[in-house]
């Protein structure tokens, strides 16, 4: 079976013969254009076509017979018409062939310089009057012109489709001519992606609002990286990472491209969208530069982000295996960054205040981490990394996170108790809700202290007297409290240990030194003898009348017994 280029050009060679070889004069030269050859007459060539006239003339050979052609823009096929023309012979001019014309009248040098009303005439003028009167025509001749290139450019055609595509695609923009009012994105989206970012650079010098290049750029890259953001759902044909850097070429060099094109506005392109792109840029293994930015742009509109949103980032296209959660962490750091920056800038405390788009990201990274807390490559330290990142004055409630948790501990078995501890510390059980902490307090797979903790809760709650809903805040005031007081008296307590060690050290030391300072008196002045003024000194004191304490005894009459023993020492010690 031919080839369809063989019969296309076996086709060509047979319309030739019939209106070459009906003229009387035999032909002397041939033509060859690649696979195909042409046996035409060197007079009606030369009448045209001043790079023909040229080869005869600078041609050593005395009779030149055959002639190489094969770099001629168009090939064979656009050869032909412009041999016909040559000959006189009329054939049509269509936008799909007259970039190729246009460019073969120049590299057959077939200009009006050379010949009144030659090929490059007859080309300009259906380009101008035809081809550029209409967004469609131009589009298409446009879409000739990739494979035309360099000449093309040189020719100024691509320049010239460019203008007029731009400025016809914003008028279509502001004023549509027919339904749907986008129905010029499908038709942009035929082109190269150099030049849609002409294009699109031409439509923002004219005013083009973000959304409408942004329409623009989705159409295409869904049109052209089709089985790879199509599906919005993570279930797509594609099995997993590519393990070849060299796969995915060409679908890499092509999303790298289309986010250097992304507008700069941050509500102009559709959340689900740029998901879809990171999660592609992940699979192809695009270059760090290309993912930060996609992050970058996630991040600044995350409280939009549903829990879907963040599973296509975080699967493969099977939705069997976890990407690489760190996009994830650095999205979420780049979003908590930026509420912070705005709550400096607007003079709040970024501790003590929420935002509204706050609690959002909160509860859908809560629910975000039940979704994959099942799957084993889940780590402990990923999973409490991610929960850590949404500060714990976001979350009103923690039930969405215990719900997580739980999973993660069901699907995690084998964990130890400092294990469950670990994963367990990212939650404050006195924010669940009565339900919450009723099934926490039968939870066997959580740790004792958890469990514990929301005993205390409703405990607390029962002495207070409170109803079944009582204010988190001020339990938890309550339980700091009574910790701090707990706390004190063990402080307490380690303080009076230190000070009785203190002084019966100190005393042990002064017995040891009183001792040593008697057995040396002792020994230097011996026996003590007893004087007449030491033996009067002790009788008086015998006589003293206050030695057992300084009692008031002028109420007290002489014949009633009283009770002068010394009092009993008090002591006084602290629990």
């Amino acid at each position: 079976m031919a080839s369809p280029v063989r019969s296309r050009l076996s086709l060509a060679m047979e319309r030739t013969g019939k209106w070459v070889f009906s003229k009387d004069i035999p032909t002397d030269v041939v033509v060859v254009v690649c696979e195909a050859s042409f046996s035409l007459h060197k007079f009606m060539l030369l009448a045209k076509s001043n790079y023909i006239r040229k080869l005869i003339l600078e041609s050593k050979e005395p009779e030149l017979a055959r002639i190489n052609l094969s770099g001629i823009p168009g090939g064979p096929e656009i050869f032909e018409k412009a041999a016909k023309f040559c000959y006189g012979v009329n054939f049509e001019i269509t936008v799909h062939n007259v970039a190729a014309l246009r460019c073969a009248a120049e590299y057959l040098q077939m200009t009006d310089m050379y010949c009144d009303n030659n090929l490059a005439g007859r080309t300009e003028d259906f380009f101008a009057q035809v081809a550029l009167s209409s967004l469609s025509g131009a589009i298409i001749v446009l879409k000739s012109c990739e494979d035309l290139l360099p000449l093309a450019e040189d020719v100024k055609i691509v320049q010239r489709c460019v203008d007029v595509i731009s400025l016809k695609a914003c008028n279509e923009a502001n004023f549509p001519s027919r339904t749907p009012p986008y129905w010029w994105t499908e038709e942009l989206s035929i082109l190269d992606i150099e030049f849609i970012g002409r294009i699109l650079s031409g439509m923002r010098k004219r005013g083009a609002k973000a959304l409408t290049l942004a329409s623009a750029l989705v159409t295409f890259t869904e049109r052209n990286l089709r089985d790879l953001v199509r599906d919005h759902s993570g279930r797509c044909a594609k099995s997993s990472i590519p393990d070849d850097y060299g796969m995915y070429a060409r679908e890499r060099e092509l999303l790298q491209s289309i986010v250097s094109l992304l507008p700069s506005e941050k509500a102009a392109l559709p959340i689900n969208f740029l998901c879809s792109l990171l999660r592609t840029a992940i699979f192809v293994k695009a270059s760090n530069s290309c993912k930060n930015e996609l992050e970058k742009r996630i991040s600044v509109i995350l409280e939009h982000v549903t829990v879907d949103d963040l599973l296509v980032m975080s699967f493969t296209y099977d939705g069997e295996k976890l990407f690489d959660l760190d996009s994830i962490r650095r999205i979420i750091s780049g979003f908590m960054e930026k509420e912070k920056n705005m709550a400096v800038f607007s003079g709040g405390d970024f501790k003590e205040t929420c935002s509204a788009a706050m609690h959002r990201v909160a509860k859908t990274v809560d629910s975000y981490l039940g979704e994959i807390a099942t799957y084993p490559e889940l780590t402990i330290s990923k999973f409490s990394g991610i929960a850590t990142l949404v500060r714990k004055g976001a979350r009103k409630v923690d039930d969405a996170l215990y719900r997580a948790i739980d999973i993660y501990l069901k699907a995690h078995p084998n964990l130890d108790e400092i294990e469950r501890e670990k994963v367990c510390s990212v939650m404050d059980p006195l924010k669940l809700s009565y339900e919450a902490r009723l099934h926490a307090s039968q939870n066997k797979r959580l740790p004792v202290q958890i469990v514990l903790h929301t005993l205390y809760y409703d405990q607390l709650k029962l002495r207070s007297g409170a109803d079944d809903q009582p204010d988190a805040a001020a339990t938890r005031s309550q339980l700091q409290s009574d910790v701090s007081l707990v706390s004190e008296n063990e402080a307490l307590r380690s303080e009076l240990t230190k000070m009785k060690l203190y002084i019966s050290d100190m005393q042990k030391d002064k017995r040891s030194s009183g001792k040593s300072i008697s057995a040396a008196a002792a020994a230097t002045s011996g026996p003590r003898k007893h004087t007449f003024f030491s033996s009067m000194s002790k009788t008086l004191w015998k006589l003293n009348p206050f030695k057992h304490g300084s009692r008031d005894t002028s109420h007290i009459d002489d014949n009633i017994a009283v009770d002068i023993t010394k009092p009993r020492r008090r002591r006084f010690s602290v629990s």
